[in-house]
């Protein structure tokens, strides 16, 4: 009876012992750093794992081990998942979005790190005094540039209630690239004689009030910017703008899927896809060289055929509907 009192321990103890055992055989271990949980943004993690398949690397076949930690929006969560995985350490990290890529940078100097929906080093404010990127930072990234023709969609698709167009939008004002891109887009407002409402907050808790808020001003659409909390938030955010009949545009194609209008933006997945073939060449070859954060290579412009339908919005015919 005894001996059937420890056999819960003994077994702990063999299955610890097993995890070590595949991190001698040399099996890579792949740390998977995800900020918050997102259905848009978990198409990048799928992305990422069929390039490595692609490529010869799966858990099925035993020759990788992918421990995925979703902070799910806390940043001490996420210092601890970074700080953890440092400490083992992983062959390598894969992180998804801003915040993820920034800590890892911040806690790690050697373990090459591939990020994903991520904007540029320069964007992140994590190149060094001589203006150069982490030498352990790969990956696919994005800039700014293609905010620009998300945003000009909206005057070519939608006519002002009166007068001016008017634009709401909501932003994280501690996330840099989503403050960067407040402060791109009042540029190109002003451009196209555009009035833009832009209201700051601090998390998802604040989606609802502040969209209320935003909504109360009679705009006469919604920008839904690349920002983490944006995504967080999109179906409470969407709720409220179909009770006032206020289409929501976006730079992001994941978010044409949950509900708004229209985008011309990057494909998660493949934004995904893209960081896991570079991870690929990494884990043949164990050499980092010629690899570097790339710009994301597939943008598009999708719109969604029910809420083109709901709002009676003419959409051109180079713009592809989601499924």
């Amino acid at each position: 009876m005894k001996l059937l009192k420890y056999l819960p321990a003994v077994f702990l103890l063999i299955s610890l012992l097993s995890c070590h055992t595949g991190a001698k055989n040399n099996v890579p271990v792949i740390g998977f750093v995800d900020a918050f949980e997102d259905a848009t943004i978990a198409q990048a993690r799928i992305g990422f794992v069929d390039a490595l398949k692609k490529n010869g690397f799966s858990e099925a076949q035993n020759n990788i081990k992918i421990e995925y930690r979703n902070a799910q929006g806390s940043i001490p969560t996420l210092t601890q998942i970074v700080n953890y995985f440092v400490s083992e350490p992983v062959n390598l990290l894969a992180t998804c979005t801003t915040l993820s890529s920034v800590t890892a940078v911040q806690k790690t100097k050697t373990i090459p790190i591939f990020e994903m929906v991520s904007p540029t080093p320069e964007r992140m404010k994590v190149l060094d005094a001589n203006g150069k990127a982490p030498s352990n930072l790969f990956g696919a990234v994005e800039d700014l540039n293609y905010i620009d023709t998300s945003f000009s969609i909206i005057p070519k698709l939608l006519k002002p209630k009166s007068g001016k167009l008017v634009i709401g939008m909501i932003y994280n004002q501690s996330e840099p690239q989503s403050a960067d891109a407040v402060e791109r887009i009042r540029t190109l407002a002003n451009q196209l004689n555009i009035t833009l409402i832009a209201l700051p907050l601090n998390s998802s808790a604040d989606a609802q009030l502040v969209t209320q808020s935003l909504l109360d001003k009679n705009i006469d659409a919604f920008f839904a910017n690349p920002d983490n909390t944006v995504f967080a938030s999109f179906e409470t955010i969407l709720k409220n703008c179909n009770q006032k009949n206020v289409p929501i545009f976006t730079s992001e194609a994941g978010l044409v899927q949950r509900g708004a209008v229209a985008a011309f933006g990057a494909d998660i997945y493949q934004w995904g896809y893209q960081a896991g073939e570079q991870a690929a060449q990494f884990l043949k070859t164990h050499k980092t060289d010629g690899l570097k954060p790339e710009m994301v290579k597939i943008r598009k412009r999708v719109y969604n055929p029910a809420a083109v339908k709901k709002y009676h919005i003419s959409i051109p015919s180079n713009f592809e509907a989601v499924k």
